[in-house]
Formats: C-alpha cells, sequence, structure tokens
C-alpha cells in the first residue's frame, strides 16, 4: 500500500430523497468530491442487510446487500417505478438522520411494486447461478421468517430449524415468486454496486469495505451453516463471542454471536471462510476484517452465562487460515482491525501476515503515556491511523470531553491552541496526515468540524446508533482544495 489517503463515510450517511444513503446520485458526486481532494480511499461500513438493531455489524446475511440501498432513482430511471410512487410514501421529514421504521414500513413496499414490472433476463439468469452458493439459503431464510412474523429462526418450528429438505422444497415450490423477490433485491443491489465500483474505479477511487468476524445469531449464514459454529442438539450455541474480563470491564463482554468451530472449519480448508472472502474481493478493493484478534485467540463464553466472567480463551486458526487465503485469493489487500489488548499471538499473526493494523489517534491521548503506540512517533509505516472509527466519537465531541491534563498534553503533542476547538480538530487531522503510516483515513464527519450530533455509533447502547446523514449540498469545492492541500504537503497525492 503506497502512501495516500482516504475518507471515512459509510453509505448510509450519504445525502439522499428517500430517506438514507444509497448508491444514488449523491454516491457518484461524493465519489467526484474525493477525486477533488486528491484521495485514494472511500472507507465504507458493512454493506449487508441488517437486523434488530440496525447494526451493520450483525447483519442477517454474510453475503447479502441491503436492499435499503437500492437507489430508487435507478428503478425510476429502468422503469420499473415513478416519482409519484416513491413520493407517495413518508420517509420522515429529518435529513441528517434515518428513520428506520419508516424505511421498514415502506422500503419493501415500493421494491414490491418494481419487482412485478421486473422482467427476468439473461444478466439475472446469470446473477442467479454466480450466487448459488448462498443465495437460495438467504431467500429461504427470509421467507420463513415472514412467515414466522420475523421471529429469530431457533424459535422456528423444528422442521424449519433442521432445515428438514421435504420442508425446504415445500417452502419454495409454495412461495416461488416471493423467492424471486429476494433474488431480485440482490440483483438490483449487485448492479447498482458494480455500476458504482466501476465509476469509482474510473476516477482512480478505491473502495475499502468492511467485513464483521462474527455472523449473527439470527442470520442465514447459522442457520444454512450450524456445522462450522459450536451449536448444541438443539441448535442453540454451546458457546458464544465476547472479551475476557479487564481492567476495562471487571465482567467482560458477552457478544452473543455463535463462534466458529474451528477444528470443522479446518477439515473444508475453511471453505464457507474462503467463499466469503471472494466475495468480498469482488465488492471491495481491499477487505478491513474487523476483530483480527480472533484469528488468533478468541473468547468463549458459555451460552447459558450472563457475563463472560467464566469465557475460555480458545486459540484460533492463526496462519493457518490465511495460508489458504493466500492460495484461494492470491492478491487480496487487507486491513487488519487489530485494536484492544495486544497479545504475543496477535502481534506475531500480523507480522507473520504483513497486513497494516490499526491506529486509532483519539486513543493516543486518552489516558496518555510517551510510550502509546498510537502516538504518531511511534506509528509504524505498514499500518493505517485513524483520527476516530466509528465507534469513536467525532474528534470534536472527544475533544470537548477531555480532562484537562489530557487536553494539554494532546494540544503540546500536535501543536495547537486547546481553547480554540475547530482549530485543534483540524491539526489533530493534520497529525494524521504527518503519521509514517502508509494510509491515512479520516471520518468525513471530522472534516466537517461536527460534534456528537454525527457520531455513527455508541458501544454499548441500543438508540441512537447507524443514524447520521449529511445534510444536501453540504460538500464544497473550498472542502475539498482545503483536503487537498493536506494531502499534497503530506505527500499522500497519489
Amino acid at each position: 500500500m503506497k502512501r495516500s489517503a482516504g475518507i471515512l463515510y459509510p453509505i448510509f450517511s450519504l445525502s439522499s430523497r428517500y430517506g438514507i444513503g444509497c448508491f444514488s446520485k449523491e454516491a457518484y458526486e461524493f465519489i467526484d468530491f474525493l477525486k477533488k481532494a486528491g484521495q485514494t480511499y472511500w472507507q465504507i461500513l458493512p454493506i449487508h442487510p441488517t437486523g434488530f438493531g440496525d447494526s451493520p455489524y450483525q447483519p442477517v446475511s454474510a453475503f447479502a446487500g441491503n436492499p435499503y440501498f437500492i437507489s430508487l432513482e435507478d428503478l425510476i430511471q429502468d422503469g420499473l417505478l415513478t416519482e409519484q410512487e416513491c413520493n407517495s410514501y413518508d420517509f420522515g421529514h429529518d435529513v441528517e438522520h434515518i428513520n428506520y421504521g419508516a424505511l421498514y414500513n415502506y422500503r419493501q413496499d415500493l421494491l414490491k411494486q418494481a419487482f412485478v414490472r421486473f422482467q427476468p433476463d439473461d444478466a439475472y439468469e446469470k446473477f442467479l447461478k454466480d450466487a448459488s452458493y448462498w443465495l437460495k439459503d438467504y431467500a429461504l431464510y427470509m421467507v420463513i421468517k415472514q412467515h414466522q412474523e420475523g421471529k429469530s429462526w431457533n424459535d422456528w418450528p423444528l422442521e424449519a430449524r433442521m432445515r428438514k429438505p421435504s420442508y425446504l422444497k415445500q417452502i419454495e415450490t409454495e412461495n416461488k415468486k416471493l423467492m424471486h423477490f429476494y433474488y431480485f433485491q440482490q440483483y438490483e443491489f449487485a448492479k447498482q454496486w458494480q455500476k458504482l465500483l466501476t465509476y469509482a474505479h474510473s476516477q482512480e477511487i478505491q473502495i475499502i469495505g468492511d467485513i464483521p468476524f462474527y455472523c449473527a445469531m439470527d442470520s442465514s449464514d447459522v442457520w444454512a451453516h450450524p456445522e462450522i459454529f459450536w451449536m448444541d442438539e438443539d441448535y442453540l450455541p454451546k458457546y458464544v463471542a465476547g472479551t475476557l474480563p479487564d481492567a476495562f470491564s471487571p465482567t467482560g463482554q458477552r457478544w452473543g454471536n455463535p463462534v466458529y468451530d474451528w477444528t470443522a472449519l479446518k477439515k473444508t480448508k475453511y471453505d464457507w471462510w474462503m467463499k466469503r472472502m471472494q466475495h468480498a474481493q469482488k465488492w471491495f478493493d481491499v477487505v478491513r476484517i474487523d476483530h483480527f484478534h480472533g484469528f488468533s485467540e478468541y473468547c468463549a463464553i458459555p451460552y447459558e452465562e450472563e457475563t463472560a466472567e467464566n469465557g475460555i480463551a480458545k486459540k484460533g486458526p492463526g496462519l493457518d487460515f490465511f495460508n489458504v487465503l493466500k492460495q484461494v485469493c492470491p492478491d487480496i489487500e487487507i486491513i487488519a482491525e487489530d485494536l484492544g489488548t495486544n497479545t504475543p499471538e496477535k502481534e506475531k499473526l500480523l507480522k507473520d501476515t504483513g497486513f497494516p493494523g490499526m491506529n486509532v489517534l483519539q486513543f493516543a491521548f486518552t489516558g496518555w503515556s510517551h510510550d502509546s503506540y498510537y502516538l504518531t512517533h511511534n506509528h509504524k509505516r505498514n499500518s493505517v491511523v485513524y483520527t476516530g472509527t466509528h465507534d469513536n466519537p467525532t474528534t470534536l465531541e472527544w475533544f470537548e470531553t477531555l480532562n484537562e491534563g489530557d487536553r494539554i498534553f494532546a494540544s503540546k503533542y500536535i501543536h495547537t491552541n486547546p481553547n480554540n476547538p475547530g482549530q485543534f480538530v483540524w491539526d489533530f487531522i493534520r497529525e494524521a496526515y504527518r503519521s509514517v503510516a502508509n494510509l491515512t483515513i479520516v471520518s468525513l464527519s471530522d472534516y466537517l468540524v461536527k460534534g456528537k450530533e454525527a457520531r455513527i455509533n455508541t458501544p454499548g447502547t441500543s438508540q441512537g446508533n447507524w443514524q447520521w446523514r449529511l445534510v444536501p449540498h453540504f460538500l464544497s469545492d473550498e472542502l475539498a482544495y482545503s483536503i487537498r492541500n493536506l494531502t499534497e504537503t503530506y505527500g499522500r497525492l497519489q
């Protein structure tokens, strides 16, 4: 990875006409903005369909795309919808925040209207063939879930949980139209995403995608492939994921995702994971893997436990996994999200794979010490530096909540005025650009000097996350040229 820069900006945060950021003209305009700003990368968050809580890190499929991201304008252009039909639905009047309730109630109605007018062609049939590994399972899961009034699959009738062949055949036969409705959504998603990706490449912009490490319990992947997870005879997890107790949390963290049965996966040469990575490589130029630590070691918490206090530290697949991946995807580019507790095992795996890890600049000044590896003088070239991630407050919000000692040290370190928050944010960004790290990624909300109103996610909370959107027409040429100046000054212009 050459010395370069990029912007972190989720798809759902794009401004748009119909309630949520999507693959509409605003996405293309943002690519144009990136080009003007001298950027090389656009980093996004996972783009899979979300379940309860709307978190992109708890998707209902590790392969499917989020139908909310399908551009209604493109469907209008293709003659599958009319503007009048789209305007007849109320997606909310707050242009800065997503109303997921409205999307849930209305987006499917519009997609159903489009599906009625859709005429399958050779491209559609080819998509069905190419996506056969996961598409039917996903559609079956969605159909049964609809019939079961949204219940989690482990609460379905036994024949559905067990995937009894005769039952699945019956579901498919009796719901052919509904199955193809879900196929249609994924076809439109894939077509529109490929179109956007092609445009990005024409402007010399690359996409950094993001994949969660674990699957949600209530997902088509766990339902269709229970054999690769530690599940009991009742199709409940024997163990779930989390983190062991530490100085920050005396009871640890219990995430609730079923953990992988790495012994079973190894026997198949990690087939499910390899297909997942091949899929990600088709979608993205660079793949950021969340929770890279899980490949070296992971926490297995007995399912019945409410905390992680009785969790067990287990070894992950380690380098063996990546040796297989190198054979299957020899030219894949990966960023390892290696945040959290450093262990010798994780450090060795990162070194052995050669993947760049992450430095989050905000972490350098919270309870600071001069030997913090997040301080820029301790960065490595083969790494990525962020001002903050989607889980961090915006830099302005973070600055305003710093205690006096941390604020003074941070201001001294980056040589800025602690009494001017706006100037501090831009000097903080400049510090990230100064780093020797090959790649600098800055959240768009930081360039805009946004406060808590633009925070993407607050870990440990279930309300108010994944909602921020940019106000239409807020990106100016002046901002683009300011960013470009930084990019050129610090040798990150490609």
